[in-house]
């Protein structure tokens, strides 16, 4: 299986509302690794690698991301996965 790596950051109203957090617990439960963390401009960055169609239910749920948030954009990019990643975390 070819796994990609999605770097995507996502805009709108999306920190101080559980996004990381909530993105982590999905994340694990699909097949994904790579990390989220919050930008200081107000955004967040994701980095995401995984099978294709884990990717897209990822990226699916990050459109809406948790009830409090409201994105109003995610750019994307997309990449050969590395593998360097073991798991999903929250970075800080």
């Amino acid at each position: 299986m070819k796994h990609k790596r999605w770097t995507m950051v996502v805009s709108g109203k999306v920190q101080g509302v559980s996004y990381r957090a909530s993105a982590e617990a999905i994340a694990s439960r699909l097949d994904i690794t790579g990390y989220v963390r919050n930008l200081e401009d107000g955004r967040v960055e994701i980095v995401a690698e995984g099978p294709i169609e884990d990717l897209d239910a990822f990226r699916l749920w990050c459109e809406e991301g948790p009830p409090a948030a409201r994105v109003e954009n995610i750019e994307t990019r997309e990449e050969p996965g590395t593998g360097e990643f073991t798991a999903f975390s929250v970075r800080h």
